[in-house]
């Protein structure tokens, strides 16, 4: 019923804004939270541990917290919250959201952003809203396209997608803010994964932290 209620609320705070003159739908995100000219929404989803489960008493402590502007749902038995946060950039957004996630109570454990820095050529395709026959143009070209890092002899090679936003934008295909974004939420992901393999083998954590402090 949270849920529930929670997009009824929305929909009352979106139908208040359009039929007030003195507000504009762009100074609103979809959870009805204010938005300035600074900030703007960003949408990306959390992935959670195995044992986080889709029931009221979870729904209860992300809806209750500030985590009000997400959406739960549960793909294979996975937990994950959709947000469409309104922050002065995209790891603020996240950030943000992964501090409210574990001051909710809510059980289970944030793994990752479902943003995965290794990508297939589809899927770089899909980035940059083109075709994958354009993308296996530039790969092949003679523009110096970065080199696959991952499966490169099974037929089905893995690019850095850090590295591929930096070589479109040096060729004005990409913004600044689009590597910007890509560094910053594999760094985030990176930190993710580190406390949590840091759980498994604590030790080895140890002796990896002295090596890069």
């Amino acid at each position: 019923w949270l849920y529930h209620e929670r997009l009824l609320n929305a929909a009352k705070r979106l139908e208040s804004c359009a039929n007030d003159p003195a507000n504009t739908t762009k100074l609103y995100s979809r959870s009805g939270r204010k938005m300035t000219t600074e900030t703007a929404e960003y949408e990306f989803t959390l992935v959670l541990s195995d044992d986080a489960e889709l029931n009221d008493e979870f729904e209860a402590a992300i809806y209750g917290g500030n985590c009000d502007d997400c959406l739960i749902s549960s793909f294979g038995g996975r937990v994950v919250l959709t947000f469409a946060r309104c922050a002065n950039s995209l790891k603020d957004a996240i950030l943000s959201a992964i501090a409210d996630f574990r001051s909710s109570g809510a059980l289970g454990e944030l793994l990752f952003v479902d943003e995965c820095n290794l990508v297939t050529q589809a899927e770089i395709a899909r980035k940059i809203e083109k075709s994958r026959q354009w993308i296996h143009q530039l790969i092949k070209g003679d523009k110096g396209f970065p080199s696959p890092v991952c499966e490169i002899t099974d037929g089905t090679p893995l690019w850095y997608w850090c590295e591929v936003v930096q070589w479109l934008c040096q060729n004005n295909m990409a913004d600044e803010d689009d590597v910007r974004n890509a560094h910053e939420v594999a760094l985030i992901n990176s930190a993710l994964d580190f406390q949590h393999q840091r759980r498994h083998l604590p030790d080895l954590a140890q002796e990896m932290a002295k090596l890069f402090p």
